[in-house]
């Protein structure tokens, strides 16, 4: 009876094995002869360029150091380390034999051209959308660009995650097929903005948070907000703290330049998704981008106009008082802090970020404020110029921590973070070491 149960269970197996491979397979595709960088038309190259700035191309595909689009830049996620695949046309470790067809085929149903399953973290989801227009002058240009001979590193994922067949089973829960169409009633600008947002520059693929499988959430979670690379990537709809709203106006600046007065600067993740990715499309596209997630955030057609009484309320915390004097973090703040962060009435200036509008202090989690105190703002991450300086190497986790909390408490009326001295002590533990500002964003 056991060797009867036994064997059924041990075909059942067999059974399911070979349908998940059966699911999973797909055809190679044949390899090409590399076209010749000149075989593409110098407009299509400059159209594709600008593209690939939309869609960071360089940012996932670059490792520190590394040779653009070179691959093996690492994504770190719940389930092991990713790394990326070398985009660049050299014919034996790269995309030089992929014919277009196959690079279409890759970029909308995440299929490489030997058939392999690509992993989602590759969003493949967002690059459904876009047009065959635009995915034919993404070819052109990486196939222009110089070849680098080098081979990707091994992914790190433990079985049977590893195993690539499985992610056909994901495609079915989780991807849906269909190039973007315009939305009726939407006019040009927001129909642009959508188009960009959602397709190539996947920006829901680091603001939504995901389910148990790594697949972003939809609904009314859509947008919510999610740690992303030990940063938390706030909130692109009603529900983010921000003390001023997001207008367009605001939004355009932030990607625009990297920095607001009234919301404060790019960093970490997001220096390079303004200063590499987003410059290099028009001001228009930016704009598109903005009018989009100002809908999102319920503030289109709304002007960047806070009331006296929000500045009034930011403000006051910068003003020193004898109670500061008892207090050590406030003594912190004031030693490390306060010759920078000060301002008067009646409006904050750009170059002195006012704490109490920051984003990074009224978010739901403590990440990117801890990033910020412990690396600082390089002069090329946030607003051009300005440098912040870290102190991962100067503070103890617990005068971390203490600050963090001071400033929470004096700055908002939020509730503490309640995981905070947890936070600090996983991301100061991985600090590396040498110098400390202008290293969040780093790739």
């Amino acid at each position: 009876m056991l060797k009867r149960l036994a064997l059924g269970v041990l075909g059942l197996l067999v059974l399911a094995v070979v349908g998940l491979w059966l699911l999973a397979w797909r055809p190679s595709i044949d390899p090409i002869a590399p076209p010749a960088a000149a075989s593409f038309p110098a407009e299509l190259v400059q159209r594709g360029q600008a593209l690939a700035g939309a869609g960071y191309c360089a940012t996932c595909h670059t490792a520190k150091g590394g040779a653009p689009y070179a691959g093996n830049y690492p994504m770190e996620t719940a389930f092991g380390t990713l790394y990326s695949s070398n985009i660049t046309p050299d014919p034996d470790t790269g995309i030089g034999r992929w014919s277009q067809a196959a690079f279409v085929r890759a970029m909308r149903q995440g299929v490489a051209r030997d058939g392999a399953q690509l992993f989602p973290a590759f969003p493949y989801q967002h690059f459904e959308l876009v047009s065959d227009e635009d995915l034919h002058a993404l070819y052109a240009f990486l196939m222009t660009r110089p070849p680098v001979h080098q081979e990707k590193r091994e992914n790190e994922l433990p079985f049977p995650l590893n195993w690539r067949a499985l992610q056909a089973g994901w495609k079915l829960l989780f991807f849906r097929h269909g190039q973007y169409g315009p939305v009726t009633g939407k006019g040009a600008q927001w129909n642009r903005g959508a188009y960009l947002a959602e397709g190539l520059a996947h920006c829901s693929a680091c603001h939504s948070p995901r389910n148990a499988l790594g697949a972003e959430k939809t609904g009314a979670a859509r947008y919510d907000g999610a740690r992303i690379d030990g940063w938390y990537a706030p909130p692109l709809n009603a529900t983010n703290h921000a003390p001023v709203p997001w207008t367009q106006d605001e939004l355009y600046t932030y990607l625009r330049t990297g920095a607001t007065a009234l919301h404060g600067s790019a960093a970490g993740p997001m220096s390079p998704v303004v200063h590499h990715g987003l410059s290099a499309l028009s001001d228009g596209d930016v704009q598109a981008i903005a009018a989009y997630y100002a809908e999102r955030f319920g503030t289109r057609g709304q002007t960047a106009a806070p009331s006296a009484g929000v500045l009034e309320k930011a403000m006051a915390g910068d003003a020193l008082s004898p109670a500061h004097q008892l207090d050590q973090a406030a003594n912190l703040y004031n030693a490390a802090c306060a010759s920078c962060h000060y301002n008067t009435a009646p409006h904050p200036q750009l170059a002195r970020p006012e704490l109490g509008l920051n984003n990074a202090l009224t978010a739901d989690e403590p990440d990117t404020l801890i990033q910020v105190l412990l690396h600082g703002i390089g002069t090329q991450e946030g607003q051009a110029g300005v440098l912040m300086p870290g102190f991962a190497h100067s503070f103890s986790d617990a005068q971390i921590v203490a600050l963090a909390a001071w400033l929470r408490r004096t700055r908002t009326d939020r509730p503490p973070w309640p995981d905070l001295e947890q936070r600090v002590a996983e991301l100061h533990a991985k600090t590396p070491p040498g110098p400390q500002a202008g290293t969040t964003g780093d790739q």
